[in-house]
C-alpha cells in the first residue's frame, strides 16, 4: 500500500458527513435510539513502510496524535518488532463515542439544535407532523427557515374542508400563494402524510395542490361567437364552462377552432356560432350536453394533435364533422405547409377512414417529417367556401 492510499483524518470526516447527508444520525437521534459508539478502520502504513517510507509514515502517525483530535478515541495497534524491526505503535481504528462528539467533529450541533427545537415545536403542535420529520430530518432542515408556516399550513388545511376554497384563501400568518408556490413540492409530502386517504386524488400530480388536495380550481371558460344575428344584445360570451350546460344559443350549427385571430375573422353564417379551443376543445365541450342536438363541426390544424384533438370530441359527441382537416386542403395549400416539432402518439379511434388515412401520412412523413398546416395559414377563400357550403 503506498503512502497515498493511507486513511487521513479529512477522509474520515468526510466519510461520517456524507452519512450525515444521508440523513441517518439526525432521524436515529430524533427517534430517541441510543447512541452506538461508530468505529473507523484506518489504512496505515506496514512494518516494510516504516523502514521504506520513514519519513511519511511518521508524518501520517503524527497526524492522529490522540491530542489532535479530541473528539475522537484512537485504538492504536502495533507494526513490526519481527526479524530485527523494531515495534511501532500506530493508529489502526478511530471511534466517535457520543453523538455530542460526532456533532462537534462534523460542526454541525447548530443544525442539530435547530432540528430539536422545530421538532420539539411540532410534537406539541401536530404530532403527526413530528412523526414525519423524525424520518425526514435533511428534508427539514432544508425548509428549517420556513418550517413553522408550513407546519401551521398543512395543519389549517387538515382542520378545514376545501372543497369551497381556493389556495388564495389559506389564512396562515406569514403564507400567500407565493410562498404557497415555492413550498408546494415540501407541502404534497407533508399532506401526503396527515391528511387521510379520502382527502387526497393520488391521480393528480403532486406539483398541483388544488387538484391533489381537493381546493377549488380556476374555472374553465367557453369563449363564444355568433356569426349569424344574435338573440342577445351581445356578439360575443365568455362564461364559465360549467354555467352553459344548461344554456342552449339557440343556433343550428356550432364551429369549434383553436385559433383566435381565426376564431375572430369568421365570416358570418347564418344560425351559427363558433366556439374558441385554444387547444382545450375536447375539456371544454364536455360541459355542454347540447351540442348533441346541433350541427357540430371541429376545426383544428392538419397535424397530428389537430387530429388527436377531434378524435377526443368526437369521442364525447359522436356525430362531429371535421371542418378543412382533409388532404385536398393540405394539399392545396403546400406554399403554407409548417412543421410539427413533436408529433402527438397513440391510438385514435373516432376518426373516419379518410381521416385516419391522412394522420398515418403525416405520422409517416409521406409528403414531409413532421407537416403541418396551421388553420390560420389556409384562404380565407377556402374558409368562407366551407362555411357556407349547404348552410344557405
Amino acid at each position: 500500500m503506498t503512502p497515498a492510499e493511507w486513511t487521513r483524518p479529512e477522509q474520515v470526516v468526510e466519510a461520517l458527513r456524507r452519512k450525515w447527508t444521508s440523513g441517518r444520525y439526525l432521524a436515529a437521534a430524533a427517534g430517541e435510539h441510543p447512541f452506538e459508539p461508530i468505529g473507523v478502520p484506518l489504512k496505515g502504513p506496514a512494518a516494510a513502510d516504516a523502514l521504506h517510507h520513514y519519513e511519511q509514515a511518521l508524518a501520517w502517525a503524527q497526524s492522529w496524535a490522540p491530542d489532535r483530535h479530541p473528539h475522537l478515541r484512537i485504538q492504536t495497534k502495533t507494526i513490526g518488532g519481527r526479524n530485527g524491526t523494531s515495534p511501532h505503535t500506530i493508529a489502526g481504528r478511530v471511534w466517535i463515542d457520543s453523538r455530542q462528539d460526532l456533532w462537534t467533529l462534523l460542526r454541525v450541533t447548530a443544525q442539530v439544535d435547530h432540528f430539536h427545537a422545530l421538532h420539539d415545536q411540532t410534537a406539541h403542535d401536530a404530532p403527526d407532523l413530528a412523526q414525519w420529520m423524525a424520518s425526514h430530518p435533511m428534508k427539514v432542515l432544508t425548509h428549517a427557515a420556513a418550517w413553522p408556516q408550513l407546519v401551521r399550513t398543512v395543519c389549517w388545511i387538515r382542520d378545514h374542508s376545501t372543497e369551497q376554497v381556493y389556495l388564495r384563501e389559506i389564512d396562515v400568518p406569514g403564507v400567500d400563494t407565493k410562498f404557497i408556490e415555492t413550498h408546494k413540492a415540501i407541502l404534497a409530502e407533508l399532506l401526503d402524510h396527515a391528511l387521510p386517504e379520502d382527502r387526497i386524488d393520488a391521480g393528480a400530480p403532486k406539483s398541483d395542490l388544488a387538484a391533489r388536495y381537493g381546493f377549488r380550481t380556476k374555472p374553465l371558460y367557453i369563449r363564444l361567437r355568433y356569426l349569424g344575428t344574435s338573440p342577445l344584445p351581445f356578439s360575443e360570451l365568455t362564461v364559465r364552462a360549467e354555467e352553459l350546460a344548461d344554456w342552449s344559443p339557440g343556433v343550428r350549427s356550432v364551429f369549434v377552432l383553436e385559433n383566435e385571430i381565426t376564431y375572430l375573422s369568421l365570416p358570418p353564417v347564418p344560425d351559427a356560432i363558433a366556439i374558441l379551443g385554444s387547444g382545450y376543445a375536447a375539456a371544454l365541450l364536455r360541459y355542454l350536453p347540447w351540442l348533441n342536438d346541433v350541427d357540430l363541426s371541429y376545426w383544428g390544424d392538419i397535424d397530428t394533435h389537430g387530429f388527436a384533438i377531434l378524435d377526443q370530441v368526437r369521442k364525447r359527441f359522436p356525430r362531429t364533422t371535421s371542418l378543412l382537416m382533409d388532404r385536398a386542403t393540405l394539399l392545396s395549400h403546400k406554399s403554407h405547409w409548417g412543421e410539427e416539432k413533436t408529433q402527438a402518439l397513440g391510438s385514435l379511434l373516432h376518426l373516419t377512414p379518410d381521416e385516419a388515412q391522412l394522420n398515418h401520412d403525416l405520422r409517416d412523413g409521406t409528403y414531409r417529417p413532421h407537416l403541418r398546416l396551421e388553420q390560420e395559414r389556409i384562404s380565407i377563400t377556402t374558409i368562407r367556401n366551407a362555411l357556407t357550403q349547404g348552410r344557405q
